[in-house]
């Protein structure tokens, strides 16, 4: 059961683009919530997943509220700076759903709040923003597929 990335309405698309070749390169899954901030035909969304594209599962979701439906008995772990545990301190499965927000104003509160203790951060120094959402997306992956022996990596 692979690991699935989910995208709330990502607004770069070279980050969007680096995901895509992460999730190729570890065999996980990638939803993107719309809206997103370009189109999927974009050059440089393209150009940053060089010639991975066809080696990735993507899935589309017009809402968020659409990929819940689909989703209801998701394990969903949301990455925020907002969040009080670090995201070493999960045990993950397989079949974990990774959700990060949008590079600008990552996830809303109306997600984060119902999330509770499922809100994970990475330690950072203080008085600094965020890393870069390509950056955070392999650091918590690979977290979580370590965790889970990479399962079918070599």
């Amino acid at each position: 059961m692979p690991l699935h990335v989910v995208l709330y309405q990502p607004e770069i698309p070279q980050n969007t683009g680096n995901i895509a070749r992460t999730c190729a390169a570890t065999g996980t899954v990638l939803h993107l919530i719309h809206p997103l901030g370009f189109r999927l035909d974009e050059k440089h969304l393209k150009r940053a997943g060089l010639d991975y594209w066809e080696e990735v599962t993507i899935h589309e979701h017009n809402s968020w509220q659409s990929f819940l439906e689909t989703y209801p008995q998701a394990t969903c772990y949301y990455l925020s700076t907002k969040g009080h545990r670090h995201y070493t301190d999960v045990n993950y499965r397989p079949g974990d759903f990774l959700v990060f927000g949008p590079e600008t104003r990552g996830l809303p509160a109306s997600i984060l709040e119902p999330a509770g203790e499922k809100v994970l951060r990475i330690p950072m120094r203080p008085g600094l923003r965020s890393l870069n959402l390509a950056n955070t997306v392999a650091l918590v992956l690979y977290e979580a597929l370590r965790q889970l022996a990479f399962p079918g990596l070599v």
